[in-house]
């Protein structure tokens, strides 16, 4: 950030300097025209007085009357002389002065674009300057913000009470990242027994009435006075202290009766350190702390190890129940089984009544039905060829055939 602002101001400066150069360049070549015009006139009559004194001294020993006679034309001379070369000195000045006003020109367009740059670059340092100022103040705020976050938390940390309010709220954090709820996965400052002082921070639920407990509490502060030592002897002094307060702190979990197979507990304890810098500083310092803390039935967990061990016992759960669930679905299939099978008995003696009922109407409107037919065709027959076509009351005799039903 203070090689930025450096940087730009550098810019700025050289800009500066450009410009006043620029225009002192142009400054000093106007005075140059005007000094060199200036000596021209100068050399000019110097000429002049030169040929007016080498006449008088060429012609001083005449006679008065020859020079008196010949001045009209030596001043006519020098006149046309003096002219000519007045004009030429003329046209030379006016073609540097073409040569110094393009220069001048030139160097005004130059000097236009330095300018118009040097506006665009204040302007621009202008809106990132603006926006540094903001990105400080913000950063300061922020800064003083986790200063003072920092030193609550300090301060915090060094009561152990609210040390252990900390650390519980490190665990409800994990375990509502795990899935877990008050209640129905895991229970708080469960008393173990009647009149027992012992109460685990966490009782967790595992199938087949099972739990295991966890304790949250854990010995920071001289880790803290580690992090905050001044010298080397301060810190090997600190951390030798808290290492022995961790170990301390696994013997005092051993000593509660949080292990109870009578209650269905298991035979481990969860302890759990809310911090991955201090558990990962414990396993660099004390290489053995996890070994021995396991052969007392310790399982030391950070928040990490601490969400792998929750997922275990959440699957647990999960195949417990279903395997309960399964039991359950294989009794029911086998119920559903015998009575499937009664429907299909049941459905076969139907489908043989079915059958035998279908045989029959078969029968009704094929052979029956042809049977019934045959006389009724034979009087048809007997209609035509004797034309009978009255009855004995006079009425048309109509013979009513199968079709004739439908």
């Amino acid at each position: 950030m203070e090689s930025w602002m450096v940087f730009a101001i550098g810019m700025v400066v050289g800009l500066s300097l450009g410009l006043g150069l620029g225009f002192y360049l142009v400054k000093q070549a106007k005075q140059n025209a005007e000094q060199l015009f200036r000596e021209r006139e100068k050399y000019a009559r110097e000429d002049m007085d030169r040929m007016v004194n080498s006449m008088k001294e060429s012609f001083g020993a005449l006679s008065l009357d020859a020079l008196s006679k010949n001045t009209e034309s030596f001043l006519k001379m020098a006149g046309e002389s003096l002219t000519k070369h007045t004009e030429n000195n003329k046209q030379e000045m006016g073609a540097k002065k073409e040569l110094i006003d393009q220069t001048l020109k030139s160097m005004k367009g130059e000097l236009d674009k330095v300018n118009e740059m040097v506006q665009t670059l204040e302007k621009d340092r202008k809106a990132k300057f603006d926006v540094l100022t903001q990105e400080i103040t913000k950063t300061a705020s922020e800064t003083k913000n986790l200063r003072e976050t920092t030193h609550s938390l300090k301060n915090a940390l060094t009561n152990s009470r609210v040390r252990g309010q900390w650390g519980e709220r490190m665990a409800e954090d994990v375990l509502r990242l795990a899935g877990f709820i008050e209640g129905t996965n895991y229970l708080k400052q469960q008393t173990l027994k009647e009149g027992d002082r012992s109460r685990p921070d966490y009782t967790f639920y595992l199938p087949d009435n099972h739990v295991v407990h966890m304790d949250v509490k854990f010995p920071l502060e001289n880790y803290l006075n580690y992090m905050n030592a001044e010298n080397d002897l301060e810190r090997d002094k600190y951390k030798s202290q808290f290492l022995k307060d961790a170990r301390q702190r696994i013997d005092e979990a051993t000593k509660r009766e949080y292990i109870d197979k009578s209650q269905g507990t298991l035979d481990y304890v969860l302890v759990f350190i809310p911090n991955e810098q201090v558990y990962a500083f414990l396993n660099e310092h004390d290489h053995d702390l996890v070994d021995a803390s396991l052969r007392k039935k310790i399982v030391l967990c950070s928040p990490t190890t601490l969400y792998a061990v929750l997922a275990v016992i959440r699957q647990a759960v999960d195949n417990f129940h279903m395997e309960r669930k399964a039991g359950e679905i294989l009794e029911l299939l086998e119920t559903f089984s015998k009575q499937w099978f009664k429907f299909t008995d049941a459905m076969e003696k139907v489908g043989k009544h079915i059958d035998n009922s279908q045989k029959a109407f078969t029968e009704l409107t094929t052979t029956r039905q042809r049977m019934l037919e045959k006389p009724l065709n034979k009087i048809q027959e007997l209609k035509e060829n004797e034309k009978l076509t009255e009855t004995k009351t006079g009425a048309p005799l109509k013979i009513i055939t199968n079709q004739d039903s439908h």
